[in-house]
């Protein structure tokens, strides 16, 4: 099993001396892509102005843009630790063991904007873009990702993947059609028996999920070993509409 998360605008600062090596990174096919968004990043953040405006950028954030500078030569951590915010603060992956860790870098990869997807324990330094930007002298990330990532992901070969990304990334590449896929969507029911879909508890749940995965370490090799994983560990997981799977929360 394969388990794609989504990045997170918060990310946490410093990391280990050794700087970013693309080639190093999970997927080292997609160096020439991540050379070339890296480049085009720390090229933009020479012109202040500018970064605010192509990043969406307020007046209190522009301190992103330093950071972006910084790239080629910033601290790296892995990206598990890295990512802030309600899914990684859920996941909590500095308090697991060691062999849960191991279980992270075997099973996850986080797809992030500049780098593509990158294994849990992969080294990345901090940054500021989102899925949605177009840098200049790129084509829309969309475009940049989109092909290489399916075709990358298609290479690789899982037998399943469980897809907790957001739409945004889903469209920075997809997962091949060849694969048994899953996406899931965080549902609640109502005293009246109505499944309605979280917003805000959806992250957590998501990171929650993953940490009892971790925890597990279970071998997962298609929907239905999924679901008889969660129905052991005490979840309640359905068939939702297509590709989805309902986990209640």
């Amino acid at each position: 099993m394969l388990i794609l998360l989504p990045p997170s605008e918060t990310k946490r600062s410093g990391g280990r001396t050794k700087p970013l090596q693309t080639a190093a990174l999970a997927l080292p096919w997609l160096a020439p892509l991540r050379e070339a968004v890296v480049d085009a990043l720390v090229a933009l953040s020479a012109d202040e102005d500018e970064a605010a405006r192509v990043l969406k950028l307020g007046a209190t954030q522009r301190g992103e843009i330093a950071v972006n500078a910084a790239l080629r030569e910033a601290p790296t951590m892995s990206a598990i630790d890295r990512y802030t915010g309600v899914l990684y603060d859920a996941l909590d992956a500095a308090s697991l063991d060691a062999s849960a860790r191991r279980w992270l870098a075997t099973h996850v990869m986080v797809h992030s904007a500049p780098f593509g997807p990158v294994g849990a324990l992969d080294a990345i330094p901090a940054y500021r873009l989102g899925a949605a930007a177009s840098l200049p002298g790129l084509p829309p990330l969309r475009r940049v990702w989109g092909d290489a990532v399916t075709e990358a992901l298609h290479d690789l070969a899982p037998r399943f993947v469980l897809d907790l990304r957001s739409e945004a990334y889903v469209a920075l590449g997809a997962v091949p059609p060849s694969v048994g896929t899953r996406y899931v969507r965080v549902v609640s029911e109502t005293s009246d028996g109505a499944v309605r879909a979280l917003n805000h508890f959806n992250k957590h749940a998501k990171g929650a999920l993953v940490r009892r995965l971790a925890e597990d370490r279970p071998r997962i090799g298609s929907a239905g070993g999924f679901r008889r994983w969660a129905d052991a560990a005490g979840l309640r997981v359905r068939d939702g509409a297509r590709d989805e799977l309902e986990l209640f929360a």
